[in-house]
């Protein structure tokens, strides 16, 4: 995606039109083309503003209010990220979970003792 337009171009572009200038003529001094000109003067028309629209890359994170999910992840970091998918609100899958904690800098490493059972032959080994 190429980059907006910068405000003071389009706001010298609208304004030249509305002293009666003709859109071909402001179109070819501003080197611009005539359907953005006319998106321009819309927008103005619609919104007030000649501001770009706000864009995002990518979809829209299914998990999109991070402070609630905070207190959710630190009320239930006891549970697995599968068990926390089955109790949000939401459906999601524990992949969004795990990506959600990560944005948080959660961490999921528990520490678990494993004792390991050794074998009379082992013992006999190490004497």
């Amino acid at each position: 995606m190429t980059a907006a337009y910068n405000i003071d171009l389009r706001e010298k572009a609208v304004s030249v039109i509305d002293r009666g200038e003709k859109k071909s003529h402001v179109c070819r001094i501003l080197n611009i083309s005539r359907n953005t000109l006319d998106q321009w003067l819309k927008r103005r028309e619609e919104k007030g503003s000649l501001a770009p629209a706000e864009y995002r890359r990518g979809p829209k994170p299914k998990i999109d209010d991070l402070e609630a999910f905070k207190a959710f992840a630190e009320a239930n970091g006891h549970l697995t990220q599968k068990e926390m998918a089955e109790k949000w609100g939401k459906p999601v899958s524990r992949v969004i979970i795990g990506k959600a904690m990560r944005k948080l800098n959660f961490t999921r490493k528990k520490t678990t003792v494993i004792k390991k059972e050794t074998s009379s032959s082992d013992k006999s080994l190490s004497k």
